[in-house]
């Protein structure tokens, strides 16, 4: 029986992923704190494993005609959400600086935290390979 990365890695690919494309976004919004008019955004995490555990179950939906919508699970402009400020900014900016710099920070240890269960699946597979 053969044993494929994702059964094995199981969600945790999905997880380090969706952490990179987060942070991604958080970096943008910090680069664009003084930009006037500029939209703070943010990713559904919750939203974006549920598609990814759709997916590694098998119980995702399936495109059977070419007219049929894409429900991929790939981050998409569509699964950037605009983020509603403490203090909307006179300039028409709604990144709030301290704010999205506690959510990188935050993003940035889960993802550390993802990357060490996505490490130990590794080292797992590597002790089985060598029967250890």
């Amino acid at each position: 029986m053969a044993i494929t990365f994702d059964s094995a890695l199981g969600i945790h690919q999905h997880a380090v992923e969706a952490r990179v494309k987060r942070a991604e976004v958080l970096a943008n919004n910090l680069a664009n704190a003084d930009t006037p008019g500029f939209k703070a955004r943010d990713l559904d995490f919750q939203a974006m494993m549920q598609k990814a555990q759709e997916q590694v179950s098998g119980f995702q939906m399936d495109k059977t005609h070419d007219a049929h919508m894409d429900t991929s699970v790939s981050a998409s402009e569509s699964d950037l959400m605009y983020r509603v400020p403490h203090q909307p900014s006179v300039d028409g900016n709604t990144v709030d600086a301290q704010q999205e710099q506690t959510r990188f920070m935050r993003n940035a240890m889960d993802f550390q935290a993802s990357f060490q269960f996505l490490n130990s699946k590794f080292s797992g597979l590597t002790k089985a390979i060598k029967g250890e």
